[in-house]
């Protein structure tokens, strides 16, 4: 079950390809800092990080034809060019790293491939750019020409989709289905290799907003669950049509419920409890119109990393109390899924830009367990 990654940043992508049993032969990322966190953590010896071998290199000058047949090239390559919070530029923005994922899935000829993005490239103003990627990814020995616009090699695939060697699919998630205490809305772009017979695999979210309501505001199981005395209907039950028909339904929904900031953090402590790690208080946060912070009882918000530095509203959190403060690294590494002993060096706001551009462990697993069905059949 071997596999390369692109475009690691912290690991979040790594840790699910890992915890699912995949083996990485190559891990490259371009950002020292980012390479620098997972390799103080690999020296510390931390389950998984401790083998992995990560590369402080540009993508663009590998060459990947060393790893003919492996089982999974996967990556999420910079979503700047297609995040809302970014400059919306596409593929006229030199951070696009879509066709380095495609140039490595012709090089390497994996079993299957896996990549991760924001949901801004769904965007209608997208949709030619998001159809290449498709269609160059199941046809990645169709190269664009020398001479040739990317609007004419577009032209070119839709006419050859005869010769496709990969099925693809693309989907949009939410990672708070699959147990991440976060509502981060992702695209998911899988492959399979025609000759193994097999389509992509879709994937069945394991939690659900339904089972949080229930849980909350049915059951009463969650407040008990934490101790605490249960609330009168807080901001995020105004759903009432959903309570009424959860209620008149009585039955309890199938999936687990939504995990919240207190199911993810709540035993960590206050801020600068010791003897945790990366639990510093980090002091100024505020909130305005349109950034305000994620309540304790919900999943958070997205953590965003900014075109221009750590976003306000986005990366606090409203506690009860009507208090507001910025989340600490642990806290957010928590909300991410990566572990407790993973340790962040570097300033706050840095690390906190990695952990924005990190896909959360739980959605990646999920991913990695899926495609494992499907390219692990030989």
């Amino acid at each position: 079950m071997r596999c390369v990654e692109l475009f690691t940043g912290c690991g979040g992508l790594a840790m699910g390809l890992s915890r699912a049993g995949f083996q990485p032969q190559r891990m490259i990322e371009w950002d020292r800092h980012a390479v620098g966190n997972v390799a103080h953590n690999k020296g510390r010896g931390v389950d998984y990080v401790e083998h992995w071998p990560i590369e402080q290199r540009d993508v663009r000058e590998i060459n990947w034809t060393q790893y003919h047949g492996l089982a999974l090239v996967a990556g999420g390559p910079p979503c700047q060019p297609f995040s809302i919070g970014g400059k919306h530029r596409g593929h006229d923005d030199h951070r696009d790293m879509w066709p380095e994922a495609v140039r490595a899935v012709r090089e390497a000829k994996p079993r299957g491939f896996a990549f991760e993005n924001v949901r801004g490239l769904a965007r209608a103003a997208f949709s030619d750019y998001l159809e290449w990627i498709l269609l160059s990814l199941s046809m990645p020995h169709i190269e664009r020409r020398e001479a040739e616009t990317s609007q004419e090699h577009l032209e070119r695939l839709r006419t050859l989709k005869r010769t496709a060697t990969y099925q693809v699919r693309f989907q949009q998630v939410n990672a708070a289905d699959f147990g991440a205490a976060q509502k981060r809305f992702r695209v998911l772009v899988l492959g399979v290799r025609k000759d193994i017979g097999l389509e992509p695999p879709v994937l069945v979210p394991t939690h659900s907003r339904e089972a949080l309501l229930w849980d909350q505001w049915v059951s009463g199981g969650y407040w008990r669950r934490h101790g605490i005395e249960r609330p009168s209907a807080g901001p995020m039950a105004v759903d009432t049509g959903t309570l009424r028909r959860l209620e008149r339904a009585g039955i309890q929904p199938a999936e687990l419920p939504w995990r919240t900031i207190r199911d993810a953090i709540a035993d960590l402590g206050a801020p600068g409890t010791p003897g945790v790690l990366n639990h510093d208080p980090q002091l100024g946060a505020r909130s305005y119109p349109g950034h305000t912070g994620s309540p304790l009882d919900y999943p958070s918000k997205a953590l965003k990393a900014g075109v221009h530095g750590v976003p306000g509203g986005e990366n606090t959190l409203s506690l009860p109390d009507g208090r507001i403060r910025y989340y600490t690294v642990r806290e957010a590494a928590r909300l991410q899924g990566l572990p407790d002993d993973y340790e962040f060096v570097g300033s706050w706001s840095e690390n906190m830009r990695q952990l924005g551009n990190a896909v959360p462990v739980q959605l990646a697993e999920a991913v990695a367990k899926a495609m494992r069905a499907v390219v692990g059949v030989i």
